[in-house]
């Protein structure tokens, strides 16, 4: 059997240059997929410790809750 090539469409190879390589595409939608899975998973458990609670540090170096009793006196000799 004679094999004939067929002359390629002239935006034919600019055009795969131009696209990712398919294992690209396949990569990237490994990704999407092992994320959505760990986030699924992630929610499906709930949070590692619910009775924790961040860090709230005024932008002037108070603290958060704790930090509402009155500091002032402390180091002035109030004498209680």
């Amino acid at each position: 059997m004679a094999q004939t090539r067929r002359p390629a469409p002239a935006a034919g190879p600019s055009l795969r240059r131009a696209l990712p390589p398919p294992a690209l595409f396949g990569f990237l939608l490994l990704l999407v997929v092992a994320f959505a899975a760990a986030y699924a998973v992630g929610t499906g458990a709930g949070p590692v410790a619910p009775g924790m609670h961040g860090s709230q540090v005024s932008r002037d170096g108070g603290g958060g809750a704790d930090a509402g009793t009155d500091m002032g006196d402390m180091g002035e000799g109030g004498g209680h």
